[in-house]
């Protein structure tokens, strides 16, 4: 038999999509490639007993693929979704000291995006792989997503990846899944997500707000490019661009205040009452959320690649361009100075006395950041890092991206809630079914998934300050 291909584009300019899918028959072989149009994107290759079969089972996955808003499409006559990737440096260390590495993953790729929460540790790179760790720096799981990870952002109890192909993947249960989908116009930098509402700020300094249903509330444009910095709360939104950081209020109503900094801001932090801005030019600077005013100055000796704090803004960290990390008091002053021995911090985090990092050269690090280590690295005195095995031969978990690729039951299980989804004029929502919870409220639910009259059953749902549920847990189809 010959060989045969059929290549399909979704490409909603208004809406977000921008992917190809491609289906190659070859005797009794299929091959199917898709991801971002433009990039080489994941393939996947299924065997046949016969022919036959082999293109029966291509026009099944053709067949899903159009009945979801794909079409047939020349390869490389749509321009590829515009993407920024950072590009740094990062210059040997001046400090006379070296931080008090416990143990580094070294992700084999240049990595940007990290998380830390009292469960795990979490680390993307740019070929698309994600990590979550133990504390202890044993890998618990490894993920592979479409695209390069731009940035790894927790909202509660969920975490999301953010990733060069526009969607933002939901990664809290055992397989991941499309949760948001970013139009293909904005060259993503940054993200966070509150109460389930995505903010999205991007290489011309522009800010993008997308509700828990994936779709787009506002926009504004800040005075200056490159927006490497958006933090978001109940009160606002807080932009950190070229010219300064710009807080906006969270339903989009205007402006609350404008700030402008020492240099443009390269990273950003949020407490509950204030935001820090690294900047280019060697400073953190925390500004009060509610007027913009600069509290504080954490001065550094190059540019500030990353910053955290502990609880509460009581001790500042920075990262700068000359593999170093600081910290600070809340007042301003510099406690100490060591090298990380790994390259500059792009993202870090602090949680029970240790300082995690992400590095220019792709590993995840963990420091003891306790006053008792820090006091023996100045010393010289530090124990010998230990590197986490390699997680390469884990198995890989890939996103579930339609209705037909999820597990079915025939029945709900003991404690499982049963949501519907339902065609609502031209959108489709959806609804819980299940007693107990009120039924005029929608169901964030990755838009992929849905399917008019379509039952599924769900582990559990929360409920959102804005008046919706979310899911939490496996979702399987009920069939």
């Amino acid at each position: 038999m010959a060989r045969s291909t059929t290549y399909l584009e979704l490409s909603q300019e208004g809406g977000g999509a921008h992917k190809f899918y491609e289906v190659t028959v070859d005797g009794t072989v299929v091959s199917v490639r898709y991801g971002r149009i433009g990039a080489d994107g994941q393939t996947t290759v299924s065997s046949f007993p016969t022919e036959e079969k082999a293109r029966a089972a291509a026009a099944k996955k053709v067949g899903e693929k159009v009945r979801k808003g794909y079409a047939t499409a020349v390869q490389g006559a749509r321009a590829a979704r515009p993407v920024t990737r950072r590009q740094v440096s990062s210059a040997p260390s001046t400090a006379r000291s070296t931080a008090p590495v416990l143990w580094r993953l070294r992700t084999g790729s240049a990595a940007f995006g990290i998380h830390i929460d009292q469960d795990r540790c979490w680390v993307g790179n740019q070929a698309g792989d994600v990590y979550s760790l133990s504390h202890g720096g044993e890998v618990l799981a490894r993920y592979s997503l479409p695209d390069g990870v731009k940035c790894l952002v927790a909202d509660d109890f969920w975490i999301y990846a953010g990733c060069d192909d526009g969607t933002v993947y939901d990664l809290s249960s055992k397989l991941p899944f499309g949760a948001y989908t970013i139009a293909p116009d904005v060259d993503i930098f940054w993200l966070d997500i509150h109460e389930g509402v995505l903010n999205v700020s991007d290489a011309r300094g522009g800010l993008t707000v997308i509700d828990h249903e994936d779709e787009h509330q506002w926009s504004r444009k800040s005075d200056g490019q490159h927006g490497w910095m958006v933090r978001a709360d109940a009160r606002g939104v807080y932009h950190g661009h070229g010219a300064g950081v710009t807080a906006y209020a969270q339903n989009g109503t205007g402006e609350l205040w404008h700030t402008p900094t020492r240099g443009g801001v390269l990273f950003g932090w949020q407490e509950d009452d204030s935001v820090y801005a690294g900047t280019a030019r060697h400073v953190v600077q925390r500004l009060a959320k509610s007027t913009g005013e600069v509290v504080a100055d954490y001065r550094c000796d190059t540019s500030v690649y990353s910053c955290a704090t502990a609880p509460g803004g009581a001790y500042v960290f920075a990262g700068d361009s000359s593999s170093s990390v600081y910290c600070f008091d809340a007042a301003g002053n510099r406690l100490w100075k060591l090298g990380t021995g790994s390259g500059s911090a792009l993202s870090m985090q602090y949680l029970d006395e240790r300082l995690y990092m992400v590095t220019t050269d792709g590993s995840l690090v963990c420091i003891d950041a306790s006053d008792a280590a820090i006091a023996a690295a100045q010393q010289g005195t530090v124990p010998v890092a230990r590197d986490v095995k390699s997680a390469a031969a884990l198995p890989a978990y890939t996103p579930v991206s339609s209705v037909s690729a999820l597990a079915t039951v025939s029945a709900a299980p003991a404690g499982g809630i049963v949501v519907e989804c339902v065609q609502t004029g031209s959108r489709m929502r959806v609804h819980v079914v299940s007693e107990g919870y009120d039924p005029r409220w929608n169901v964030q639910f990755p838009r992929g998934m849905r399917e008019p009259g379509a039952r599924y059953v769900v582990d559990e749902l929360h409920t959102s300050a804005g008046g919706f549920y979310r899911v939490r847990g496996e979702i399987r189809r009920l069939v």
